[in-house]
């Protein structure tokens, strides 16, 4: 049964079209996006979430997009009486507080993915690093990993979550804005994966600067399908070789994210 299925007959048909079918699971809190002027069926919809899943112990309500530099949501509880938890994918376990730090639950195949090509002894760049959902398990199949992350909540959480998933020894975290990392950074990598936020894909540039002739570059953007033919013309001609390309789903209406596997 789903989420509006669940609520029939709680709330009224035409207001039920406008609630979202989805919403998005991270470890035992569930986090929906109520439209604006329905907040007055909040616990009938929390209800319903927990009802569907019996893991679920927290609700929260999304109020707002991701915004500023720490990249976090402005985030509502509407059942529970926390924003922390523990999520678990892979074998690997990710503490985050969701109001201090960014965290997608969406690209768990791809974290899994990407960490199966990373090989041991690598040098491995992950920008944008958060609470360390491609830098711990890169570090944990034997790359030594050079974590960036500007929010410094979310860097207080990576040494945490490091310790939790017993890496610390193979990760380097650097508390600054990814802007500066050419400067700050004087070694070659042989990997980068860059997880860009939206509209940022002049990191693709100043990052990749720093890979290896040989080596790889992960990069993950936001695009129309039709204007994927003309993105793989332009990584060519900037000297890579797109080895891979894979959308990984829908961000807004006729907007995917997209990610890239290069080699430089």
């Amino acid at each position: 049964m789903s989420l509006k299925e669940e609520l029939e007959g709680r709330i009224p048909e035409k207001e039920l079209d406008k609630l979202p079918n989805r919403f998005d699971v991270i470890g035992d809190i569930a986090i929906v996006s109520v439209p604006e002027g329905m907040g007055r069926y909040n616990a009938d919809i929390a209800l319903a979430i927990m009802n569907r899943m019996q893991s679920i112990k927290v609700v929260l309500n999304k109020v707002s997009k991701l915004d500023g530099d720490r990249r976090v949501a402005d985030l509502e509880i509407i059942a529970g009486d926390r924003t922390e938890t523990i999520h678990r994918e892979f074998g690997f376990a990710y503490r985050i507080d969701l109001k201090q730090a960014f965290f997608n639950g969406r690209l768990s195949f791809e974290r899994k993915r990407i960490a199966s090509l990373v090989k041991t002894g690598e040098d491995v760049l992950v920008p944008f690093s958060g609470v360390g959902t491609f830098a711990i398990p890169a570090s944990a199949a034997g790359a030594r990993v050079v974590a960036v992350e500007m929010n410094s909540d979310a860097c207080k959480v990576l040494v945490q979550n490091c310790r939790l998933n017993k890496v610390e020894g193979n990760i380097q975290i650097i508390n600054a804005d990814a802007n500066c990392i050419p400067k700050m950074l004087k070694m070659e990598f042989d990997r980068a994966i860059i997880p860009t936020p939206y509209g940022m894909d002049h990191f693709l540039q100043s990052i990749s600067s720093l890979v290896k002739t040989g080596g790889y570059v992960h990069f993950y953007t936001f695009k129309p399908k039709e204007q994927i033919p003309g993105l793989i013309d332009e990584y060519e001609n900037m000297g890579f070789e797109v080895q891979f390309h894979r959308r990984c789903g829908n961000v807004a209406p006729g907007i995917s994210r997209w990610v890239f596997d290069l080699k430089k």
